[in-house]
């Protein structure tokens, strides 16, 4: 099996240039899962029989391709699984395509000198507890006793864990569809440092994503934030709700608590990304009754000013910090 896991240097809103993108994607295959705000999975299993051409050279077709039609540069990196192949990306540069060869003993190679967090799914947590035992690097996670790592962290995330740290990647790529997920993506100008700011924007972006979820009649489960850096890198951190919601002080609270956990000091942030997941209909989902007169107050609000801006428009009512 042969994945791209393709990274696309966005430098315009998410909703505007992310589907065109996957869309270029599907000329090759119908196997292209999203990975939001910027990225995807691609399956090119048949593609390279079809075309006769390797993985690699059809990454270099689609950089052309994605640069031609959208003045877009992407980078890339091939593995025989999805995990190799995001890890590879997270290596690459733009311009160039890291490559991960197939085999369970070459990517356990290719793996064991990194840290434990460039897994995709090994949160700070994680890595924290297994860096207070050595277990700090991939290599010492593969060569760990799986008992010692289910004591640790979980019987199926030790098992998980300890499976592709050796090479070996049971997962695969899910065709899904954009609207699965809601996005928004806040750009700045110039390299923002100001934590001020970042708030600022997060509230805005919260406020969008809660305007949104109520006019299709959704709730969301789960709330990412994607923090890109000016060197391209990124951070992400996923929070899941007490409660579906579209109520955007709670999506706001959500969002705050992420950024605050990142501890960010003098950071110079190129852009904030914040996604709605888990979504589903308003009408199927429980809120827990509460007494605060405050909370039953701010929902009040929150309804008529919906109606303000559907009659005259989305800056028509505004929290004060974003006047």
């Amino acid at each position: 099996m042969t994945i791209l896991c393709v990274r696309f240097q966005l430098s315009s809103m998410y909703e505007a240039a992310l589907p065109g993108l996957l869309g270029l994607l599907g000329e090759f295959t119908p196997f292209v899962e999203a990975l939001p705000p910027d990225g995807a999975l691609v399956d090119l299993r048949g593609a390279e029989r079809y075309f006769g051409r390797s993985a690699v050279e059809l990454a270099s077709v689609i950089r052309v391709r994605t640069l031609a039609r959208y003045g877009v540069d992407c980078v890339i990196g091939v593995g025989p699984g999805p995990t190799a192949a995001r890890v590879a990306q997270r290596r690459a540069r733009p311009g160039a395509t890291c490559v991960v060869p197939e085999t369970p003993d070459a990517v356990a190679d290719f793996l064991a000198g990194l840290p434990v967090s460039a897994l995709p799914g090994v949160g700070v947590a994680t890595a924290r507890t297994l860096g207070a035992y050595g277990l700090d690097t991939l290599g010492r996670v593969a060569a760990a006793p799986l008992s010692t790592l289910q004591r640790l962290i979980g019987a199926k995330a030790g098992r998980e864990l300890r499976e592709k740290a050796s090479g070996i990647d049971r997962g695969r790529v899910v065709p899904n569809a954009v609207t699965h997920s809601l996005v928004t993506e806040r750009l700045f100008d110039l390299d923002e440092l100001s934590p001020e700011r970042h708030r600022r924007e997060l509230l805005s972006a919260t406020e969008e994503i809660g305007a949104r979820l109520r006019a299709s009649r959704t709730v969301c489960r789960t709330l990412t934030l994607t923090v890109r850096y000016a060197d391209r890198s990124t951070t992400t951190r996923s929070r899941t709700l007490r409660e579906s919601t579209a109520h955007s002080a709670a999506l706001a609270a959500a969002a705050y608590g992420m950024y605050g956990v990142l501890g960010l000091q003098r950071a110079r942030v190129r852009a904030l990304a914040l996604r709605a997941e888990g979504l589903t209909s308003a009408e199927q989902a429980s809120r827990q009754l509460t007494f605060d007169p405050v909370d039953e107050k701010a929902r009040r609000i929150e309804e008529v000013a919906d109606r303000v801006r559907a009659k005259f428009g989305p800056r028509a009512v505004m929290p004060g910090a974003l006047a």
